[in-house]
């Protein structure tokens, strides 16, 4: 299922919520409504937090089924009793601390931005549990920002050359496909937020682009 909404007035949803499977991080101060929509469509579990005092959650943690990356700015405490399904948890201290924004993984591999440390791309691949790549995607470095992916497609920005989608598929192994959301954006990951449930896209996203989204994550 697919469907249009906001948070907080805003249609880069992927920018305050990261979901994978069957759990979603969200910021504590989401509205019911909001909250009640992630939760019909992706069928997740939300967990409630706040990194460095901001609701930009989605920018700061990526995970997968195995391991969580989260900035190295956020208290570890927010963490401590929530059900995280058994994961590895990696407080990671870089200058590179937007971790949604520079990390997109799923159980198969990862892609990062290529500044990060070499002390940090061991950490993400310890944590993850998955082959780690320093790439950038379609010339952009935060490779969070411009692609989205669950199990069953990635969508990547339109600038993405045809080698790319062609390491991508080999790296993820799943289809993947251009497209833009809200209205012409090439900021995918901060348009779209997908488990292999449902999806979720700004409310200023086109039928035709609704159309490419849903057919590369449905």
């Amino acid at each position: 299922m697919i469907k249009q909404f906001s948070i907080f007035d805003s249609d880069f949803i992927g920018v305050y919520v990261k979901a994978y499977k069957d759990t979603a991080f969200v910021p504590k101060n989401i509205s019911p409504e909001a909250e009640g929509i992630i939760k019909d469509i992706l069928k997740v579990n939300t967990l409630h937090v706040i990194i460095d005092n901001f609701s930009l959650i989605g920018t700061m943690i990526a995970f997968n089924s195995s391991g969580i990356v989260v900035s190295g700015l956020s208290n570890p405490d927010e963490f401590a009793g929530l059900d995280i399904g058994g994961r590895n948890i990696l407080f990671l201290k870089d200058r590179l601390n937007a971790i949604g924004n520079n990390v997109i993984t799923n159980d198969k591999a990862a892609v990062i931005h290529p500044s990060f440390t070499e002390s940090s791309e061991k950490a993400i691949a310890d944590t993850l549990g998955v082959e780690v790549i320093k790439s950038s995607i379609a010339g952009v470095k935060t490779v969070g920002s411009v692609a989205v992916l669950n199990d069953k497609g990635m969508l990547v920005s339109p600038e993405a050359t045809d080698e790319e989608i062609k390491n991508l598929k080999e790296m993820f192994g799943i289809n993947v496909n251009t497209g833009t959301a809200n209205y012409g954006s090439y900021y995918i990951g901060s348009s779209i937020i997908t488990n292999s449930n449902g999806i979720l896209v700004g409310n200023a996203t086109t039928s035709i682009e609704l159309g490419r989204i849903d057919d590369t994550l449905s």
